[in-house]
């Protein structure tokens, strides 16, 4: 599952991309790595019917049956759209889109023993252009650290799919849903869910490719 990405543009670019009123997210970072947990910029229909940027965090509230102690962690990836936990969240009130240039995924093949899985970069070609991974964000109550208690926060995650044959080779199991063109955005935020359910799908392989292969570990593999 994809637990990083990056975004590397400029607010204007978002604003124009999605046809955003305004940045209630005071986002203007020239690169930005985000992590499950994280404070992230999302596109959404705010409360007056308009487009505006706001600021949320990945991850978004757990199915009760998995949640373990007395916080949640969030998920960051929705696939099972046909689950009742996240069925509430279908509609275009809950959706989102969440901007970015690059995401990456771990490869278990070059896993290191004692350390961290080196992670390959996918954009849409080298030059890292604008894309949506297709969201649902919510108002959320809870606790997401233990020492700061419960707290009100507004949550986001995203769509994965079937990884294509750019990702399977890294990743076999998923990739994100992208949202490519203006006219996806606008559909994705706009549509009953059975007019936009198709966007769950993996891109074709000729619209994303690997920026950045895995680095090579430093270390002794784990065979």
């Amino acid at each position: 599952m994809c637990n990083l990405y990056n975004i590397t543009t400029t607010r204007d670019a978002v604003m124009a991309f999605t046809k955003a009123f305004s940045d209630k997210a005071g986002w203007n970072e020239p690169s930005l790595d985000v992590y499950p947990g994280t404070l992230a910029p999302i596109v959404r229909v705010g409360a007056d019917g308009k487009r505006e940027i706001a600021s949320a965090i990945w991850g978004m509230p757990t199915p009760p049956a998995f949640i373990k102690g007395n916080y949640d962690p969030g998920v960051t990836n929705i696939r099972n759209v046909n689950s009742p936990h996240w069925r509430r969240w279908l509609g275009p009130t809950s959706r989102c889109v969440v901007p970015f240039t690059s995401f990456a995924e771990p490869d278990p093949a070059n896993k290191v023993v004692g350390g961290r899985v080196p992670n390959a970069w996918f954009a849409r070609n080298s030059d890292r252009p604008l894309m949506f991974f297709a969201g649902f964000w919510t108002p959320w109550r809870g606790v997401k650290k233990v020492r700061d208690g419960e707290r009100e926060f507004e949550l986001y995650g995203f769509l994965i799919t079937s990884p294509n044959e750019i990702v399977s080779p890294i990743h076999q199991k998923a990739m994100p849903a992208i949202l490519t063109t203006p006219e996806e955005v606008d559909l994705w935020l706009t549509a009953g869910w059975d007019t936009v359910k198709h966007l769950q799908r993996p891109l074709p392989g000729n619209m994303l490719v690997v920026v950045e292969p895995p680095a090579k570990p430093a270390g002794d593999l784990l065979l």
